[in-house]
């Protein structure tokens, strides 16, 4: 009895050593970095600068793009995974308090330290929770090679030499529906490219062009953000809006199949005269199989819709771009990705990646002034900012209350464009949707 005791204890004894060994020959699981990128036009340049960190590096680093506008929904369904995104990007305050339980505490990274202005970051009581990664501007594109074939018609009924002279929405207007009377002359299908209002790519309107309405009423009032939207500037939006909707390459009632690339290959094949967009969008027009647009020819003009004094307005520049560090990944990943972001920001390899391939406006210190995108759209970005003379137009559009608020004024708008919606339901639908969203944000 006592050897048959003794035979069992030692088997067991037997197979937890084993079981020991066996977990001392497993190997731990590396360190890995997971970004979700929210930029559908980068998305190749972030792939090859994974692949080059990797290489250098050997951390392997995974890139998923989100569609154009499924951002957040995108954001919601991976971060519920068993490997999470390890880097993500949130708009704003308001997006942060959406995702302030996965944002972890960045102000003892160098990133942050190299903020040239770190009121920039999202910040929460002394922390640091998102953190801006590039200063981008937009407004209207337009190819100045067709302008100067306009210029040079006898038969345009405006005086202007130049699009210099074009310094507020009268003039903007003027030109622009002259411009309409000779599209056959000037080889186009229209002044602008199409208003682009297929599923998730009305961004343009609902948010960008929203921004200078709320932009100008914010100023008026002297406040960073409101309960609710008196949406005073309402008829300078409507100027530009039908500016757009009356003078671009598809008709009102084929909108809402068009897309942003829609659009920007219109541009960039020389099929329209103008366009809003951004100084990202740089690399659409390039990129664009026969693009027919000079480098040289490429230019920007603020947004003008009418405001007393526009004259001396400037580009849209700002930032929705905040990186977060999730804060429920391991530690390991956490370490990992951080150390990326300050390879990306700090070295020359990453650097040379973030101007020439993605194209960034840097908010660092850690770049020079002639380390500035080499391409035409952001070094004029960067001469506006420069431009004392003009006033820059901020991204209030990241208090905007919600995904939905800008939803619905997107569908209004496309209700409007098609005539079955009319301005003043459109307005009603801005300001009902502003407070009742701002309401349950609050809660």
């Amino acid at each position: 009895m006592k050897r048959r005791k003794y035979w069992v204890v030692f088997g067991m004894l037997f197979s937890l050593s084993l079981g020991t060994l066996a977990g001392c020959g497993k190997k731990e699981e590396e360190a890995r970095v997971y970004y979700l990128n929210f930029k559908p036009e980068a998305a190749d340049s972030w792939k090859e600068i994974a692949k080059e960190y990797e290489a250098e590096t050997g951390v392997k680093v995974r890139i998923l793009t989100a569609a154009s506008g499924s951002y957040e929904q995108t954001l919601k369904s991976e971060i519920a995974k068993q490997k999470p995104p390890t880097l993500f990007q949130i708009n704003g305050p308001v997006d942060y308090e959406q995702w302030k339980n996965y944002c972890r505490d960045l102000s003892d990274t160098q990133l942050y330290s190299w903020l040239l202005e770190p009121d920039m970051a999202v910040r929460s009581g002394d922390g640091v929770y998102g953190i801006p990664y590039v200063v981008e501007g937009y407004g209207i594109i337009y190819n100045d090679g067709i302008m100067q074939k306009y210029f040079s018609l006898s038969s345009r009924s405006t005086d202007f030499s130049s699009m210099e002279e074009v310094n507020n929405f009268d003039k903007l207007k003027a030109l622009v529906e002259d411009m309409s009377k000779h599209l056959e002359e000037l080889g186009i299908e229209g002044v602008f490219a199409s208003t682009s209002f297929s599923e998730g790519e009305d961004w343009r309107w609902q948010t960008h062009l929203a921004n200078l309405p709320v932009y100008y009423e914010f100023s008026q009032k002297g406040i960073a953000d409101e309960a609710e939207l008196d949406f005073s500037y309402e008829e300078n939006f409507k100027n530009i809006f039908d500016l757009y909707i009356n003078n671009s390459c598809a008709a009102r009632e084929e909108l809402g199949s068009k897309t942003v690339d829609d659009s920007m290959a219109e541009f960039a094949l020389g099929k329209a005269a103008m366009v809003q967009n951004g100084n990202w969008a740089w690399n659409q027009i390039s990129g664009i199989d026969g693009n027919q647009v000079k480098e040289e020819d490429v230019k920007f003009l603020p947004i003008y819709t009418g405001v007393n004094g526009e004259e001396g307005q400037g580009l849209c520049i700002g930032t929705e771009s905040y990186i977060c560090v999730n804060s429920i990944a391991n530690e390991a990943d956490q370490q990992a990705s951080i150390a990326f972001l300050e390879w990306l920001y700090g070295s020359e390899t990453g650097k040379k990646y973030v101007t020439d391939s993605l194209g960034f406006i840097s908010p660092f210190s850690t770049f020079a002034y002639e380390e500035s995108p080499n391409d035409p759209l952001a070094r004029q970005v960067v001469a506006y900012m420069s431009d004392t003379s003009k006033k820059t137009v901020n991204w209030d559009f990241t208090v905007f209350p919600s995904q939905r608020f800008k939803n619905e004024f997107g569908n209004s708008l496309y209700a409007y464009s098609k005539g079955e919606k009319t301005w003043e339901q459109v307005v009603e639908s801005v300001k009902k949707n502003w407070a009742s969203e701002k309401a349950l944000s609050l809660e």
